[in-house]
């Protein structure tokens, strides 16, 4: 498999999470009271896939 062929592959998943990206940043930055807490929501959107299996597997009860 070539370099070219290895990024072709991951296409659709970085496509998910550019768009998981933007709604995590406007859902954060919109609930944020304060310019500082806009701020630590834009930080916590680009780690919104952590939040989201935390939260899968406190639900499942792993």
């Amino acid at each position: 498999m070539t370099k070219t062929d290895k990024y072709k592959n991951n296409a659709p998943s970085n496509a998910i999470y550019g768009l998981g990206f933007i709604g995590a940043a406007i859902y954060y930055i919109s609930t944020a009271i304060g310019f500082w807490m806009g701020v630590v929501g834009f930080l916590k959107a680009l780690v919104w896939p952590v939040f989201l299996v935390y939260e899968t597997l406190k639900y499942l009860g792993a």
